[in-house]
């Protein structure tokens, strides 16, 4: 009989503590699974697939948002084989507003892109922005926000979940009529969740924490992305590249709103910076090491 099996499960757990204990903080630390928006990596992510997607499992990030859905259904393998699951995907917004001439893009149906996404396992069916030349009145607002919840219908038939992807113009205006505020009016509770941006909450001048008590129960998803401290209120997306910076290198209280986040019904975590100082993939490998320890 071996000494192991000898030893009494006492002897074992106090055997085991020194190795514990000296474990690093981020190994105990990574019980939430972090993924990553692929638009942060756009630059090279289509070029260097391989390299990019293996990296970005390396660091240690769990989950992929896509930036496109037909490019995340042509990584969908590469990620998959380096251990990772891609659970959201930012898909063409005219699928949702039917402007197809402003984007450029290619017409795809409805029917087609749902099914497709279906088909590919990812769970949230999110749309990220509202071009600035489409943008209106209230009244395109409600519109809009009708529009979406058709198109949430849709999803929901499909057993997908649909999900809008803010900015910092929605907080603009007068209070009670921003588009935010017709959004949280107009939208439908049931079928309609947030991917809520941390960054573009602050630079509208709003408080992340705030708003995720103001939108309890209708915020799935977050993009974790850090702040420039003392950087100008703005209700626009055209703000200095220096003012995205790595998480845990700005402004905002990562440890609150982390803390916060359960409570108000965020699933999924996913880090993006949209403008970094050097090679992508350094940042978002300082953003994950932050992250792992809180």
């Amino acid at each position: 009989m071996s000494l192991v099996t000898n030893l009494s499960r006492r002897q074992m757990l106090a055997a085991s503590l020194p190795l514990l204990a000296a474990a690093p903080r981020a190994f105990a630390k990574t019980t939430r699974p972090l993924g990553v928006q692929l638009y942060t990596v756009r630059g090279t992510l289509m070029k260097e697939s391989e390299k990019v997607i293996k990296t970005i499992a390396q660091i240690g990030y769990k989950e992929i948002e896509g930036a496109g859905r037909k490019d995340l259904i042509t990584l969908l393998p590469l990620i998959q084989q380096n251990g990772m699951k891609a659970v959201s995907c930012h898909v063409e917004v005219p699928l949702i507003t039917g402007d197809w001439e402003i984007y450029g893009m290619q017409k795809v149906e409805l029917p087609e892109a749902i099914e497709s996404v279906k088909k590919a396992g990812v769970q949230y069916f999110t749309m990220a922005y509202i071009n600035p030349k489409a943008r209106g009145n209230s009244d395109f607002y409600k519109k809009t926000a009708d529009q979406m919840n058709h198109v949430a219908q849709e999803c929901h038939k499909a057993g997908l979940q649909f999900v809008y992807h803010n900015h910092a113009f929605e907080f603009g205006g007068k209070p009670g009529e921003r588009p935010i505020d017709i959004f949280k009016d107009r939208l439908d509770k049931k079928l309609v969740q947030l991917e809520l941006d941390l960054f573009w909450v602050s630079v509208a001048g709003h408080n992340p924490l705030d708003i995720m008590k103001e939108w309890k129960g209708r915020i799935a998803l977050l993009h974790l992305k850090d702040k420039a401290k003392d950087h100008p209120v703005q209700f626009t997306e055209t703000v200095d590249r220096s003012a995205f910076k790595e998480v845990g290198s700005g402004s905002l209280d990562f440890a609150a709103i982390l803390k916060a986040a359960p409570g108000t019904g965020v699933k999924h975590f996913f880090v993006e910076q949209d403008q970094t100082p050097g090679d992508p993939l350094d940042s978002l490998k300082k953003s994950f090491d932050y992250l792992s320890k809180l």
